[in-house]
């Protein structure tokens, strides 16, 4: 077990050191994370981009949906379509789910369709406008439907009026900042136009945007790995670099696909673009998702250059099982590889300043399964990391600019095999003259039990010697030196080289604080590790009794280690938590008592108002006063039982805000009352 989590770290400190210079080609992984992040619920993926964006990315990828979204799709598209006051987003991304899907859409909806995206095109005052209107004419246009965009040179010349310096264009007239991701939908809608003019378009004006797109390019950012990219400098659409890139290949390549002549962009920078998309590896949402495949789709096939992308099935060469180098060279989306020769210029081996061990030749091409190798690897080759050097040329000459191959190509590939453990002893010396009290051989390619003892005034020390195949001094990566206390305790050790020789030696008297003073067995373990290195191990190599001495008042106190170190993640134990005991309440007839005396003050209460003769004569007759009166004596009801309803259930908060509005009602009802009273008073002593 240990073993094997051995090799799994070393595998993982392998790729994460590769991985900055790896690109592969999309593959059956894109395909299969396709199947899982876009699936329809309810029959649908969503609104119609999303349904659009998840359709086009699958039909890309040529993979199969399970689901058939048409029953709940295509009445949405088809309503979409007939909606006179649909926005014109939404007739582009119906127009553009209806291609993929096949909904029967009658022709009469189609000309109405022509017809509203033609008005928005003259009336167009925003660059959305324009784009979402061209776009999904040319997608009508593209069903077989005749399609004439009227006035092309107008709309032409209106989309061209919205760039500015740099390559960039604005979104409207009315914005003061240029976006690189609107240069990307600009260039897509002038292809638009010109695949709709019913005449060519004035080439002085389609130089001057073909000028515009090499400026653009001029601003284009790069990675160390030699991965291009176009990053947003106008905040207000919040674009990553992927959409912003995404953007621009999708606009360059159309803006290519429709024009006659070069655009002059060099090949590396199309190669870094697909660079870009291909280090992102599987995204994690739908949006970069098509994003990504879209462009390397519009990448795999346009007049600029294909990029070709060489990619090695492993990165790692054995020498025991003679494994061959292979590479495969593949366009983007790995839907074909053209005929080519790749040459290795050189392998050179990058831990050694001697002369690279293969130069200048040329790998075999079997047709078959499409790999280009070398079969034998010189006998001078030894384990380490090497830096493969790569050349890739085209056979024809009328396609040497047909596809970007980038030049020269590096790649790192790791040459594994096993290395001699040779001369492996451990021994106690005494601390005055190091003479050896106790030594032991040890054969490393075998189970070990060495049992030592040793007090704190004695020395441990472990030696060994490591070569590779071709008897070199080989220095892995990882060469720890483990004790471990029978309380668990651990101590970490690690061994210096010189040369062929790793050698430890470890004075007790000096480490006794930091072995806590902890006399007792030690387990021995020793970890040599590497990624070249094919027999990579950790191994118990026995134990050793320590007597060390009785610690001072002063020492540091050794961790508490834990019985279990993965019961910090199992089931906690349960809390019970037990309440106070309720404190002991009076009889019940006690209590009935008091508060049968807390009513005593009511009753003395309606005594008092008899014996002073009280009456309802004075209250008034008329309706509106009487409607008063009885508000305000509803009012002091209302607030008499919520006192009532405070002291049973409410809390202060909900009743202070109840009394809020009674006090408000309590206010004006009293107020017009007692106005009333004191006028009819008035009336009397006057009468």
């Amino acid at each position: 077990m240990a073993r094997d989590l051995w090799s799994l770290v070393l595998i993982s400190l392998f790729f994460s050191a590769c991985a900055a210079t790896t690109f592969r080609p999309i593959s059956d992984g894109h395909r299969s994370a396709a199947s899982e992040l876009f699936v329809p619920i309810d029959g649908s993926y969503g609104s119609l981009e999303d349904t659009y964006e998840a359709l086009r990315t699958v039909q890309i990828l040529k993979v199969d949906r399970s689901i058939d979204i048409s029953p709940h799709t295509c009445p949405v598209v088809s309503e979409i379509l007939k909606d006179s006051s649909s926005q014109t987003k939404d007739v582009y991304y119906a127009l553009g789910v209806n291609s993929i899907l096949g909904c029967h859409i009658d022709s009469g909806i189609y000309e109405a369709v022509i017809s509203r995206l033609q008005s928005v095109i003259k009336g167009a005052n925003s660059l959305y406008d324009f784009y979402y209107s061209i776009k999904g004419l040319l997608v009508i246009k593209d069903q077989g439907i005749s399609v004439v965009l009227e006035n092309a040179g107008d709309a032409f010349h209106s989309i061209k009026a919205l760039s500015q310096s740099g390559g960039r264009w604005r979104f409207s007239s009315n914005d003061a900042e240029s976006s690189t991701y609107a240069a990307g939908l600009a260039l897509e809608a002038l292809a638009g136009v010109v695949s709709l003019a019913d005449s060519d378009i004035d080439q002085s004006t389609i130089g001057i945007v073909k000028n515009d797109i090499r400026k653009l390019f001029d601003s284009i950012e790069s990675y160390d790995d030699g991965a291009f990219y176009f990053d947003e400098k106008y905040d207000a659409e919040h674009q990553s670099p992927l959409s912003t890139s995404a953007s621009v290949v999708r606009g360059l390549t159309a803006f290519a696909a429709v024009t006659s002549g070069m655009l002059k962009i060099p090949g590396d920078k199309i190669l870094g673009l697909a660079n870009f998309f291909l280090s992102i590896g599987i995204p994690g949402t739908t949006k970069d998702f098509y994003n990504q495949i879209e462009s390397l789709a519009c990448l795999e096939d346009n007049r600029l250059a294909v990029p070709l992308i060489l990619s090695l099935p492993t990165a790692i060469l054995s020498s025991t099982s003679k494994d061959q180098l292979k590479v495969k060279v593949t366009t983007v989306l790995g839907s074909h590889s053209p005929p080519l020769t790749v040459k290795l210029v050189q392998a050179s081996r990058l831990d050694s300043k001697s002369s690279p061990v293969l130069s200048h030749q040329e790998l075999k091409f079997d047709p078959e399964s499409s790999f280009h190798s070398l079969d034998i690897l010189p006998t001078s080759m030894d384990v380490g990391k090497y830096l493969f050097v790569f050349e890739l040329s085209v056979h024809d000459p009328e396609h040497k600019h047909v596809y970007a191959t980038g030049g020269q190509i590096e790649a790192f590939i790791y040459y594994t095999g096993l290395i001699n453990i040779e001369s492996a002893e451990i021994a106690v010396l005494d601390s005055d003259v190091d003479a050896v009290e106790t030594k032991q051989k040890l054969d490393l390619s075998k189970d070990n039990v060495v049992s030592l003892s040793a007090d704190h005034l004695q020395k441990i020390i472990l030696s060994f010697q490591l070569t590779t195949p071709l008897g070199l001094a080989f220095k892995p990566h990882q060469v720890f030196l483990k004790l471990r206390h029978e309380t668990k305790v651990e101590h970490m050790f690690v061994l210096k080289n010189s040369g062929k020789l790793f050698e430890i030696k470890l004075d007790l008297l000096a480490l006794v604080e930091k072995f806590y003073y902890l006399s007792g067995k030690y387990d021995i373990e020793l970890t040599v590790g590497d990624i070249s290195m094919e027999n990579s191990f950790l191994k118990s190599l026995g134990h050793i009794d320590l007597q060390l001495p009785e610690p001072s008042e002063k020492a540091t106190h050794p961790p508490v280690p834990l019985l279990d170190p993965y019961s910090r993640f199992g089931p906690k134990p349960e809390i019970s938590h037990i309440f106070r005991a309720p404190e002991k309440r009076p009889p019940q007839e006690l209590s009935y008592a008091f508060l049968s005396a807390t009513l005593l003050p009511f009753l003395g209460f309606l005594i008092g108002l008899m014996r002073l003769g009280v009456n309802l004569k004075n209250f008034p007759s008329a309706a509106l006063p009487a409607t008063f009166s009885n508000l305000f004596h509803a009012g002091i009801a209302g607030v008499l039982i919520l006192y009532l309803l405070f002291w049973l259930k409410l809390d202060l908060f909900t009743t202070l805000k109840f009394l809020s509005f009674l006090g408000v009602f309590l206010v004006f009802a009293g107020h017009r009352t007692l106005s009333q009273h004191a006028s009819a008073s008035a009336k009397q002593k006057s009468a």
